[in-house]
């Protein structure tokens, strides 16, 4: 069985129709914090079962509802989630995770380091200096995760 876990971060209040088609048709998603707009959660939870971290940038009473970190388990594969990995308060291997993802750099990335996966999807929302606007997915198959980050063609 194949799990497609959509992979967003910092849409700061502008949830593009970009990321959407790409993220439609996603088993789960996950959000790496810095939404901004609580708006943003109820329609990504429309396309797909959705967990999120609060940003550094979230506030208000439904911001603090939501969790610093979590972990999730998708066929097998630990993932841990967090906005900002300087704030990464485990040990990966120790902890059994065989996936970070992260979001507050808008920067996409994913490094393998002692069998980790890290990633950071980007940023979905508003353009940061001339980063690009991206969205990710994570794709889980007999146990196995494997990454692929996209960039979104934004006119």
């Amino acid at each position: 069985m194949v799990i497609r876990i959509g992979l967003i971060s910092d849409t700061h209040g502008l949830l593009r129709p970009q990321a959407l088609d790409f993220l439609q048709g996603s088993d789960a998603i996950l959000h790496a914090g810095d939404i901004v707009d609580p708006a943003t959660l109820e329609r990504l939870a429309e396309l797909a079962p959705l967990t999120s971290v609060r940003g550094n940038n979230d506030s208000g009473a439904w911001a603090r509802a939501l969790p610093e970190t979590v972990t999730v388990t998708f066929g097998g594969v630990a993932i841990h989630m967090l906005h900002d990995l300087k704030e990464l308060a485990i040990d990966p291997v120790a902890s059994g995770v065989r996936v970070v993802i992260t979001g507050h750099t808008h920067k996409p990335a994913c490094v393998e380091r002692g069998g980790v996966l890290y990633v950071n999807p980007g940023a979905a929302g508003r353009r940061r200096f001339t980063l690009p606007v991206s969205v990710g997915e994570l794709i889980i198959e007999n146990g196995q995760a494997s990454v692929r980050l996209v960039t979104l063609d934004i006119p």
